[in-house]
């Protein structure tokens, strides 16, 4: 305990014992317990608070990664549906179509085969 052997408690032992005597010797020895007791409280304490921060970091890292994210998909979403921008992109779509040269008109088709169930012949097989 603290780095002391049983022969160094003894000795504290013995010398508390000359200086207070055995009256006071129980309520003191209550005394430093109750103490030892607090320390060891308000180091516990402090060892949870610090861990509590140390999770709140990371969660609160965690909180601005999924920020950044959604304020990236926000404008993201904005831009996709800004309408004014679609309109240009609409027009000018369209200048590109009426600027090109007119595509002529598909021809005729050529007039349909007739389609007969007849048996071939030995000069079409």
């Amino acid at each position: 305990m603290f780095g002391m052997g049983l022969t160094e408690i003894l000795l504290i032992a013995i010398v508390a014992v000359l200086f207070l005597g055995p009256d006071k010797l129980p309520s003191t020895m209550i005394e430093i317990a109750k103490f030892f007791r607090s320390v060891k409280g308000t180091v516990n304490s402090a060892k949870a608070t610090i861990e509590d921060e140390i999770r709140l970091s990371g969660i609160k890292e965690s909180v601005m990664d999924y920020k950044a994210e959604l304020a990236n998909a926000s404008s993201e979403l904005t831009r996709m549906t800004d309408l004014t921008q679609i309109e240009t992109e609409v027009k000018a779509i369209g200048n590109d179509l009426t600027l090109e040269t007119p595509v002529s008109a598909p021809a005729a088709p050529k007039e349909p085969e007739a389609v007969t169930f007849a048996p071939k012949t030995k000069e079409e097989a």
